[in-house]
């Protein structure tokens, strides 16, 4: 950095604050707008310095950008741009090949893991998904080594979504899912821990275990609704929680013996 000029100016900054900006966004306004301005920003000047691995996070960065935009567009009940979908699919494959091209394993793995949720959420294609999600799983002790917090997290967050829907191992996907919502606690973001409790209170509850569920769900809409989080995650969380009291309440009435 040149002298007087800002943190936010730099590649990195603007890369930090684009990230903070998208959390925002994601997770509490669905505004969006900020966000773009910063990693748009932030791929500019990694092209002007010629910073190969700015250019592949700026572009990794984008990706989850338009991902989170659309997620909230369907969990608004609405559908996502065709023109977004199609622009997420390019961002994270122009970010793995510029990773690629640098060796860089934690940066592989992020943009690996951004092309699984694409195929998984926006093409509803599990077998597609898996192998990117497999290729960022065996890179876990690179993001390890780069401190990637969150990026883990991911990673066994939707291991677990695929073992809990797909194949139906609920013990597995618990196992995959308590340790997503474990290393959410350990990065500290409020934003993103009642995601992680609302995953693992579904799964525990398909693992016939609906009072441990009826717990993390309670604490993850006490925690949406005191971090101001979007009304359809909250509503999300909620929604759980009562599937759950149902089936704690079933099970209770199974116990009961019958009168004579």
């Amino acid at each position: 950095m040149t002298s007087g000029q800002s943190t936010e100016t730099t590649t990195a900054g603007l890369l930090a604050a684009a990230d903070e900006a998208l959390i925002e966004a994601g997770f509490r306004t669905g505004e969006f707008a900020e966000a773009e301005r910063l990693v748009r920003a932030a791929a500019q000047s990694a092209e002007q310095d010629r910073d190969a691995a700015g250019a592949a996070a700026a572009a990794n960065l984008h990706g989850y950008l338009l991902h989170y935009r659309n997620i909230t567009a369907l969990m608004s009940g609405g559908q996502p741009e065709p023109a977004d979908v199609e622009l997420e699919r390019e961002r994270f494959s122009l970010a793995l090949a510029g990773y690629e091209k640098l060796r860089a394993g934690a940066g592989i793995a992020a943009a690996a893991f951004g092309l699984g949720l694409f195929e998984q959420v926006l093409h509803q294609d599990w077998d597609a998904a898996m192998v990117h999600y497999r290729r960022s799983e065996s890179l876990i002790p690179a993001l390890e080594a780069a401190g990637d917090l969150y990026t883990r997290s991911e990673i066994h967050r939707h291991l677990g979504f695929y073992h809990l829907v797909v194949d139906k191992q609920f013990g597995v996907a618990v196992q995959h899912l308590q340790i997503s919502l474990d290393l959410r606690e350990e990065q500290g973001e409020p934003r993103r821990i009642p995601s992680g409790l609302v995953a693992l209170g579904w799964a525990e509850r398909e693992n016939g275990n609906p009072r441990r569920a009826v717990l993390l769900l309670r604490r993850a809409v006490e925690l949406a609704r005191a971090e101001g989080l979007l009304p359809a995650r909250i509503a999300d969380a909620q929604h759980e929680l009562e599937e759950s009291e149902a089936a704690l309440r079933a099970e209770a009435e199974a116990e009961q013996p019958e009168n004579d």
